[in-house]
């Protein structure tokens, strides 16, 4: 007998549901592999996905190295390019001084000693229209170097940069998520957006600030090498004086051409319906991989005109920052592959059926359905499809706005991002963590996110219904 056979035959005896045999098994061995035998997480992630598809009876057993390879490109297609685009606009704008001269702005109006503010603040307004990944492409470099000017605080920073983007990623459109969700709820957009920014702020700066603080108090998170950059050239940069920093305008200019393209196109597409011609213009420069193409090459010219490099040593740094990168977007491909087997496994259908049944108040099972799919599966956005696609039959006498269903949907799919999010990995590497200060600070975070974003919800929903 078959490996798949057996978990039909558990299932069919009734002992144990092939849906968490599946999530069993798989957390167990990415447990077993990464927590403790510390293999490299690309080979655990995908050993993991092995394993769920040879229990997962919904996968025909020659079909699982197939579908495992399906989704690691499925995966690859979406980040490998901003990835590794996203690793030389790191090195280029750390090297170069840019990001250092871009976080000596940022105290210019918070002052020196509240930089977390304006990391906050721009993470925040950025992933309105731009993906939640690519604000953490562009803006991690600049908590790491606010965090090499202050020899502190690196913690802080990095929540301030991660919760506020999160926040908006889960709660406010033009976002897939909440757009999608939004539609399938019959919510007008216009007051999804407001209510996702009423909600949205006071949860980031509950988690980004306040979190971000408390954490940072308990774990002095050190600086390490990540993104072909070394902890002593982020010092030596941040020694530098101003005048000998490149202009801010110049220090800008890849992040606001990621953001006003991406941007652009997200705002005219989603939000006003632009097609035809100006649709294709639009969707062509707007392209993630193309403005973060763009935004690199800008990035890498000030680096070469910054530096006493020649052409053949500038080439071999932004190299070393293209393999760090490509490190970065394997593993992130691989927990995508890993929560994509989980999902074929049908662990996140088997766990919304089940919680949709206990009569629960709309909001209230919103809510659970959205978190208890996240966390099984690790996808955002599917988490928030899934939910929406039950509870909207259910919606129909619902009094405050549909929007604030939206919200806890929302609110729910963001919570505790592990192992089965390409997120984890991101933040992971990005910012030079351990597995375990991930999982004490970002998983972390994104369950405060998902609790403080859904009581907001339900405040706001009882005060100003908006019906």
């Amino acid at each position: 007998m078959g490996i798949n056979e057996v978990g039909s035959g558990l299932l069919q005896t009734g002992i144990v549901p092939a849906p968490l045999l599946a999530l069993l098994v798989g957390t167990i061995i990415v447990i077993l592999l990464l927590a403790w035998l510390d293999v490299p997480a690309f080979l655990g992630l995908i050993i993991a996905a092995f394993a769920v598809g040879l229990v997962a009876p919904q996968v025909a057993l020659g079909n699982v190295p197939t579908r495992i390879a399906e989704a690691f490109g499925e995966n690859m297609v979406g980040i490998g390019i901003p990835i590794l685009m996203a690793a030389i606009i790191g090195k280029s704008m750390t090297e170069s001084g840019a990001a250092q001269r871009i976080v000596r702005g940022f105290e210019s109006l918070t002052g020196r000693d509240r930089a977390e503010y304006s990391l906050f603040g721009s993470s925040f307004v950025i992933a309105i229209p731009v993906f939640f990944d690519n604000v953490l492409y562009l803006l991690t470099p600049l908590a790491r170097t606010a965090a090499a000017r202050m020899e502190d605080n690196y913690t802080l920073y990095l929540i301030a940069v991660a919760g506020a983007g999160v926040v908006t990623h889960g709660f406010v459109p033009p976002t897939p998520g909440p757009l999608a969700a939004a539609d399938q709820l019959s919510a007008n957009l216009g007051t999804t957006i407001v209510v996702g920014l009423l909600v949205g702020l006071p949860t980031a700066a509950f988690v980004s600030i306040g979190f971000g603080k408390w954490i940072n108090s308990r774990m002095d998170i050190p600086l390490r090498d990540s993104m072909g950059m070394t902890t002593d050239e982020l010092e030596t940069m941040s020694s530098k004086s101003t005048d000998r920093l490149p202009g801010i305008v110049e220090s800008l200019l890849p992040i606001v051409i990621a953001v006003g393209f991406i941007g652009a196109n997200t705002t005219a597409s989603n939000i006003f319906g632009v097609g035809g011609q100006l649709g294709a213009v639009m969707s062509f420069i707007g392209d993630v991989n193309l403005s973060l193409t763009l935004a690199a090459v800008v990035a890498a010219i000030t680096y070469y005109r910054e530096s006493s490099l020649d052409r053949t040593d500038w080439g071999e740094e932004l190299t070393q920052a293209l393999q760090s990168g490509g490190n970065i977007a394997a593993i992130t491909a691989a927990g995508g592959a890993f929560g994509a087997m989980l999902a074929a496994a049908g662990i996140g259908e088997y766990i919304a059926g089940i919680l949709s049944g206990f009569g629960l108040g709309i909001l209230v099972t919103a809510w659970v359905i959205a978190t208890a799919v996240r966390i099984v599966q690790g996808s955002a956005t599917v988490a928030i499809l899934t939910t929406a696609g039950i509870v909207a039959p259910l919606a129909g006498g619902f009094e405050p706005n549909a929007a604030y269903l939206v919200m806890a949907i929302g609110a729910g799919a963001t919570t505790f991002s592990w192992y089965n999010d390409s997120g984890f990995w991101i933040i992971k590497e990005l910012g030079g963590l351990t597995q375990v200060e991930t999982l004490k600070t970002w998983s972390v975070a994104t369950t405060l996110v998902s609790v403080f974003g859904f009581a907001f919800t339900v405040l706001f929903s009882t005060f100003l219904p908006l019906s």
